[in-house]
C-alpha cells in the first residue's frame, strides 16, 4: 500500500499600500470562477465615546442608502442581478463588508465599494430612516428575545470597567436619537477613509489587473487625519462581581459567567482558545457532559473565548431547569474548572480540540461559509491580520501555534484567568408569565 502524500496548504498572497493609504491584499486561485471582495474598517464600538454609542452599527446601514452614482437600493441590485452575494458585519473592533461575485464581475464589485467609501450619501433622510431600522432591529433581536439583553449586553456592562469595552456595538437608541446630522457626518469622515481600511481580493482574478482596478476606482478617495486612538485597556478585577437580572420573556433560570482574559495579541490566546473547545466544543465537552448528560440540570451550555484587540472574555451561558438552583450550577462550572486546574487536560482532548479548531479554519462556521476554503474566508483572514496584526503572513503561520499548544499551556491559562477574582456572574431569574420559579 501506497504511503499517503500530505500535501501543505499555503494561501499565496501580495500586500500593496495606495498613496492615499488603504492596503489592498490579493491572493489569487483559479479553482473556481468566483472572487471575494472584503473592505475592512478600523472601526467598531470601541470608537464611540460616551453619548454617541451605535454609530458604527448605524452605518452598517447607511452604507447600502446610495452614493453618488449608485441610488439607494441598488447596491444589492447590481450584486445580486449579477450571480452575487454580499452582507455587513459590526463589532467592537472593527466593520466589514463583503461581496462574493462570479469572476468576471470584479471590477463592478470594486466600482460599488470605492463609491460608497467616496462619496455616501449622508443626508437626514437617510440617517432618521436608518435609525429607525436599527430601533427595529434591537426591539427584534434583543428586547424581544429571552437572555438577548441579559448575555449579550447586561454581561458585558457588568464584566468591562471601561466604557469602550463595555457598551454594546447595537449602542443606546437614545443616543441615536440624539444624534445630529452633523455628528453622523463626522463619524463618517473620520472613520470610513482610504488609510482606515483594508481592502482583501481572493478568488480566480488576475492580480495585475485587480491592482490595476484598485489604483483607478479607489486611488483618488482622498485619506483624512488618522482617527484618536483608544484606550481599551482594563483594570485588574480584584474581587468577583456579581448582579441578578429578572428577564420578563425568560421561562426558565440561567446563570452568565464572564472572565477577563488577554488580547488577541497575547501568546495566552492560544491555549485560551483550546480550552474553550475543552469545555465547550460540542456534546463530547466537558460542561455538556458535566450538567447535561451526567446531572442532567441543565438544558443549554455555551460559551467560551471572544478575541479582542483589548481584553477579551472567556464566557459560560447555562439555562437549567426549574427544580435546581444557582447554586448548584455554578458550584458545578467552577468544579470543572477546578478539575482543569488541577489535573490538567487529557492529550487525547486537547488533540480533539486541535483538532476540531483545524477543522473549523478549513471548513467555516455557519455552514462553511467563512473557512479558508473559500474564496471570501481567505479574503476576510487576509483583512483581519493586515488591519489586527499588520501581517498577512499569519494567514500561513498563524493555525501552528494553536498546534504547538501544550496541555500544560491549557492548565496555566486555566490557573491564571479563570478564577472566582477575576469572574462576574449573572443570575438571569425568569419574568415571563407562566414561567416556575
Amino acid at each position: 500500500m501506497a504511503a499517503k502524500t500530505i500535501t501543505s496548504f499555503t494561501v499565496p498572497y501580495s500586500l500593496h499600500t495606495i498613496e492615499n493609504g488603504l492596503r489592498v491584499v490579493l491572493s489569487e486561485d483559479h479553482s473556481v470562477p468566483v472572487v471575494a471582495i472584503v473592505v475592512l474598517y478600523d472601526v467598531g464600538a470601541r470608537n464611540e465615546p460616551p453619548g454617541r454609542t451605535g454609530f458604527a452599527h448605524l452605518f452598517e446601514h447607511m452604507m447600502f442608502q446610495g452614493s453618488a452614482n449608485v441610488k439607494k437600493g441598488e447596491f444589492y441590485t447590481y450584486v445580486e442581478d449579477n450571480g452575487g452575494v454580499l452582507n455587513g458585519m459590526t463589532s467592537s473592533d472593527f466593520t466589514i463588508y463583503f461581496e462574493v461575485m462570479p469572476s468576471n464581475q470584479l471590477e463592478l464589485a470594486l466600482w460599488l465599494e470605492a463609491d460608497r467609501m467616496r462619496s455616501l450619501q449622508v443626508d437626514q433622510e437617510n440617517l432618521d430612516n436608518q435609525r429607525e431600522v436599527v430601533k427595529e432591529e434591537k426591539r427584534l433581536r434583543v428586547d424581544n428575545q429571552p437572555f438577548s439583553y441579559a448575555r449579550g449586553i447586561l454581561l458585558y456592562e457588568l464584566a468591562y470597567d471601561n466604557f469602550a469595552n463595555a457598551h454594546s456595538v447595537i449602542g443606546s437608541m437614545e443616543d441615536l436619537d440624539a444624534a445630529t446630522l452633523e455628528d453622523v457626518q463626522r463619524f463618517f469622515r473620520t472613520y470610513y477613509a482610504p488609510n482606515n481600511a483594508v481592502l482583501a481580493i481572493a478568488g480566480d482574478f488576475d492580480s495585475e489587473q485587480a491592482l490595476e482596478w484598485a489604483y483607478k476606482h479607489f486611488g483618488d478617495i482622498p485619506p483624512q487625519d488618522p482617527p484618536q486612538p483608544v484606550d481599551v485597556s482594563e483594570p485588574e478585577r480584584g474581587q468577583e462581581k456579581r448582579a441578578t437580572y429578572t428577564d420578563k420573556l425568560a421561562n426558565l433560570p440561567a446563570v452568565a459567567m464572564a472572565w477577563k482574559v488577554p488580547p488577541r495579541h497575547s501568546p495566552e490566546r492560544y491555549a485560551l482558545a483550546l480550552l474553550d473547545r475543552i469545555l465547550f466544543g460540542g456534546e463530547s465537552a466537558r460542561l455538556y457532559q458535566r450538567l447535561v448528560k451526567r446531572q442532567k440540570s441543565a438544558l443549554a451550555v455555551s460559551g467560551g473565548l471572544e478575541d479582542r484587540r483589548g481584553p477579551g472574555l472567556f464566557t459560560t451561558f447555562v439555562v437549567f431547569k426549574p427544580d435546581r438552583d444557582f447554586e448548584q450550577i455554578e458550584h458545578s462550572v467552577a468544579a470543572e474548572i477546578e478539575m482543569v486546574q488541577q489535573t490538567g487536560v487529557a492529550e487525547r482532548e486537547l488533540q480533539r480540540a486541535k483538532n476540531q479548531l483545524r477543522a473549523e479554519r478549513y471548513r467555516g462556521v455557519w455552514g462553511g461559509l467563512y473557512g479558508l476554503q473559500t474564496p471570501l474566508g481567505r479574503a476576510m483572514e487576509l483583512a483581519y491580520h493586515t488591519l489586527f496584526d499588520g501581517d498577512p503572513a499569519l494567514i500561513n503561520t498563524d493555525l501552528q501555534r494553536y498546534m504547538d499548544v501544550t496541555a500544560e499551556e491549557v492548565q496555566q491559562v486555566a490557573q491564571r484567568f479563570l478564577i472566582p477574582n477575576n469572574r462576574t456572574v449573572l443570575r438571569i431569574l425568569p419574568g415571563a408569565t407562566g414561567a416556575e420559579q
